[in-house]
This record gives C-alpha cells, structure tokens and sequence, in this order.
C-alpha cells in the first residue's frame, strides 16, 4: 500500500503492543482544560505535561474525544483513530473516508510513553501526575473520582461528592432524612406472597457528622423469597470500617440480630445484597414477626450505629 506523504513513520504491522481495555477507554474525558500548558520535567526524566497541551490534544481520538491507547490506527493519510472507534466506522477513516486497513502509528505511541499528565480529577483536589499508560488504572481508584448515586430501586446516573448527593437524595428521590446514630423503621406490604425484585432506601441518617443508608430489599435467595435489611456508608470503605451498626427484628419474644460494619457506597446497593452482608429474614419468619393472621407484612426494624474507638 502506497503511503501519503508525512505519514513515513507509520507502517503497517501486526498487533503487538498490549492493549488497554474497552472499559479503560470507554471513560470520558473530563481533564480540565482551564488552565494553561505547562511543560514539567517528571522525576524519571520524561517529558510532562501538566495540562492540555498540542502533544497531548494529538492523542485524542477525533471520533470519541478520548485519549488514544495503544494500538493507535491511522489511515494512508494519516488521520488517527482508537481501536475501538476503527470498528465503529467499519475500517473507514471518518476524516478522509479512507479505507483504513490496519496501519499503527507506532510514532504517536511512542510519543505517548513519554508524557506525564496529571488525574483527570485534579480538578475536584487530585494533585498526582502520572505516565500516560498509568493513567487510566490510577483514575479508576483514584479517592477524588466522584460517586455514584446510592438511591436503590432505580439506574440513577447522578454522580458528585457527597454533600451534593445528599441533597439530591433529598430532592430528587424525595428520601427521608434523620438525625440521630438510633431508628425505628416499619415495613408493610398488603400482600406479602408477592414477592418481587423491589428496593426500597428508606432513610439517610446524619450521624458523626456523616450520612448513613438504609435499605430495605425483598428478593428471591435462591428459590426461597426472603428480606434483607443493610446499611451503607456514604463514603469510601476504609472509613465506613470505623463504624459499626446493628439490625434488630422480632415479635412475641423472639428477635433476629445483626450486627456489621456499613459499606461504602462505592459497592451498590446490588452487590452488597447479593454478598448476604445484612439481616435476612425468610418470608414465613417475617410472617410470623408481623403477627395476626400472617395475611400481611409488618416488619419493625431497630438499630443503631456507633463509632469504634
């Protein structure tokens, strides 16, 4: 194949520089883009790039907005793509309409090894700096990346810190908020053999200066309809571990008991419920808990939480 001019330092080969994941490329850019460029020299002695600068606006792929990680296409003239977007457009350069074969800009990667930018959250207090290829892995755990809304029972697609998912929680979900590390909280259901997937976030509890949620959740454990009632952390898990909280169910001088520690709220609802880390009651206890005539669900729930010393 015949190549454009300028584009001698690309050649056409085989696949064999590791790949970055769909996921790890899948993550938007949000680096801010404010400030102004500044060349750093990193302590390994590499080039650094502290903001948005030319070098690093030539590895963005023109298609998603995303930074490039290897393999890094291009066509015969030149024009460069990410893997993933090369099989969106069907091996056809968006920019040319080129056929795209498979042509790495080996130049541009190399390029690449020799940049450090900093977190994509610098904005929201990460001050770290990072080579290009550790980037991605570090912003997938970095502690400033924002939070998923907590609120059960929804896909919500909010996310922020956590004064403002509190507020959204109040606002948008219309959650009940409490002050105070005790509560008291009832369950009822009309018609409790109807037992579907369904979540319920019952309340966010001010606590030790921090917010705490509880879930309540009905959901089949196997072929067997139980419910489970957990706590969650608005926060991250190391300091969810200072605290500790007990569940309390129970009628006519019998009770179930649980005691844990909270998660944080990087963990869904989801996958804290399907670890079992929670009170579970099976339906037929629930039913006797609720008394009468077990034609109805009442379930009270006690608890506190505390701070360990």
């Amino acid at each position: 194949m015949a190549m454009a001019p300028g584009s001698s330092t690309c050649k056409e080969v085989v696949d064999s520089h590791p790949s970055v994941s769909g996921h790890d490329i899948a993550m938007s850019k949000s680096e801010n883009n404010s400030t102004s460029s500044k060349v750093l020299l990193g302590s390994s002695g590499k080039l650094g790039v502290y903001s948005t600068n030319g070098v690093q606006e030539l590895l963005e792929c023109p298609v998603c907005m995303n930074l490039m990680y290897p393999p890094i296409y291009q066509c015969p003239n030149g024009h460069t793509l990410c893997s993933n977007c090369k099989i969106r457009v069907s091996n056809c350069c968006p920019t040319c309409r080129h056929e795209l074969g498979n042509i790495r800009c080996l130049a541009l990667e190399k390029v690449a090894e020799s940049l450090e930018i900093p977190c994509r959250y610098q904005n929201l207090g990460c001050q770290d700096i990072f080579p290009y290829y550790s980037k991605l892995k570090h912003e997938q755990h970095c502690r400033f990346r924002p939070y998923n809304c907590p609120y059960a029972g929804s896909e919500c697609s909010v996310t922020g810190d956590i004064p403002s998912l509190v507020a959204h929680l109040k606002d948008d979900h219309k959650v009940d908020m409490h002050d105070g590390c005790t509560f008291n909280h009832r369950y009822v259901k009309s018609n409790p053999h109807e037992v579907e997937n369904a979540t319920w976030m019952l309340t966010v509890f001010n606590c030790f200066g921090r917010q705490f949620c509880l879930h309540f959740e009905a959901f089949q454990l196997g072929t067997a309809p139980v419910y489970m009632a957990f706590l969650r952390f608005m926060g991250e898990d190391n300091e969810a571990k200072k605290f500790s909280y007990s569940l309390e169910v129970g009628h006519n001088g019998r009770k179930l008991i649980w005691q844990g520690i909270p998660r944080g709220i990087r963990d869904s609802h989801r996958k804290v419920r399907d670890s079992q880390d929670g009170l579970i009651i099976q339906r037929n206890l629930a039913l006797y808990f609720s008394g009468g005539e077990r034609r109805e669900l009442k379930l009270r729930i006690t608890g506190r939480i505390w701070k360990e010393e």
